[in-house]
């Protein structure tokens, strides 16, 4: 008959063949994720005789960079910024400065937040495309009160870097949706997907600048931004992703369920099975308003989804999530490049053609003959530059326009 102790013994043999399993498959998570159509993608490269018609940089949750040493990162990203000509464009995609965001002038922490921000705004110097800030979470003080007006500071410090509007978008904080023209062939529109789940204060209405008053007029706008613009090459912008095989979607590893105290410090490896499940499983299936599982998200998230389906080869393109994904749904492209500076676990398999826990970028080409390729770029540990992935998504042979 069993014992408390046989049961103890068991559990702890259990736990230590959990953690041999874990360490000995580490290498593993680190490695880059290809779905097995995407395999031998290093031998298929755009056609040589074409030439690119524009560039799309996409760059997300960089605003927790080193002050000590430049991110190699940011090194290889204004590297090719700098070989681009004004047919470019490049989009930061929130969480520009953590964790708050942009704290006041008189706050102690104002300095780190600047500077956190002017190392991004250093990436872009010379470069000759077009430039766009969006918010996220941490840029609106992390979803809670007084994230407004973080926000709206942070809009101000980059208009006045600039000198200009229209490189924070969209602004004062509303949802859009807002049309940027790229070239004849290619239209941006970028919305604001904090604005949904925000807890505190948001702008409401043409009474705080916005161009909709309420939720149901977004959505119509959208939709005929989009019909108007179907036969070109379309892109959103936005902060969180529509799908994601990581933290915000719900996946998490068995390090996080085993040793959840390293969520807070990744020395504390103090073992609490069963127990250390409880967190991942509230993300998974409640979550917090920046989870997918949460109802405002879930909500939002449903809604768009409708109307990216109506349209063939629409690419999406969020952060949130800290490492670099692309996954295809029907015929749709959603892009996750939340790699700025930070790197959190994600999923391998399932809808993703591409995943990889690892600092980084992903480059959009679209080329004169209508072919689009999309690059994901990573610095090795010497800080070069590395391909990580690349993969067609428009063929010039397929006509990209509405489907309904």
């Amino acid at each position: 008959m069993f014992s408390i102790t046989h049961f103890l013994i068991i559990g702890l043999l259990v736990l230590i063949a959990v953690v041999i399993y874990y360490v000995a498959n580490s290498k593993k998570r680190r490695t880059a994720f290809y779905q097995k159509d995407n395999k031998g993608w290093e031998a298929i490269k755009p056609r040589t005789e074409q030439k690119i018609n524009f560039t799309i940089f996409l760059i997300g949750d960089a605003g927790a960079g080193s002050l000590i040493k430049t991110e190699p990162n940011f090194v290889i990203l204004r590297e090719q910024l700098l070989k681009a000509d004004s047919n470019s464009a490049i989009y930061f995609l929130g969480d520009n400065v953590y964790p708050f965001g942009l704290p006041e002038p008189t706050n102690p922490s104002h300095e780190r937040g600047e500077k956190r921000l002017l190392e991004q705004l250093k990436i872009v110097e010379g470069f000759k495309g077009k430039i766009c800030f969006i918010s996220g979470n941490h840029d609106w003080n992390k979803g809670r009160k007084g994230g407004y007006k973080a926000m709206m500071r942070q809009q101000a410090y980059i208009e006045a870097y600039f000198g200009k509007e229209g490189v924070y978008l969209p602004r004062n904080g509303c949802p859009g949706p807002v049309e940027v023209k790229l070239n004849e062939e290619i239209t941006s529109v970028v919305i604001n997907t904090q604005w949904w789940v925000h807890n505190g204060k948001r702008p409401e209405g043409k009474k705080d600048g916005c161009s909709v008053d309420n939720e149901h007029e977004f959505f119509v706008g959208l939709e005929k931004m989009l019909e108007k613009n179907k036969e070109k090459k379309l892109i959103v912008i936005g902060h969180h992703p529509m799908y994601s095989q990581a933290y915000h979607g719900g996946h998490f590893n068995m390090k996080q369920h085993l040793f959840p105290l390293t969520e807070v410090n990744d020395k504390l490896y103090i073992p609490f099975p069963l127990l250390g499940s409880i967190y991942p499983m509230y993300r998974k299936f409640i979550g917090s308003r920046e989870d997918m599982a949460h109802p405002k998200y879930k909500s939002m998230r449903k809604r768009l989804i409708g109307i990216f389906s109506k349209y063939d080869n629409l690419i999406y393109a969020a952060g949130h999530d800290h490492n670099l994904q692309y996954l295809k749904e029907h015929r749709q492209h959603y892009i996750i490049s939340g790699a700025g500076c930070k790197i959190n676990y994600v999923k391998r398999g399932k809808g993703a053609q591409f995943t990889h826990a690892h600092k980084g970028f992903f480059r959009l080409d679209y080329f004169t003959n209508g072919d689009t390729w999309l690059e994901a770029w990573e610095p090795d540990e010497q800080g070069k530059a590395v391909l990580a992935y690349r993969k067609e998504l428009h063929d010039h042979d397929q006509k990209v326009q509405g489907a309904g």
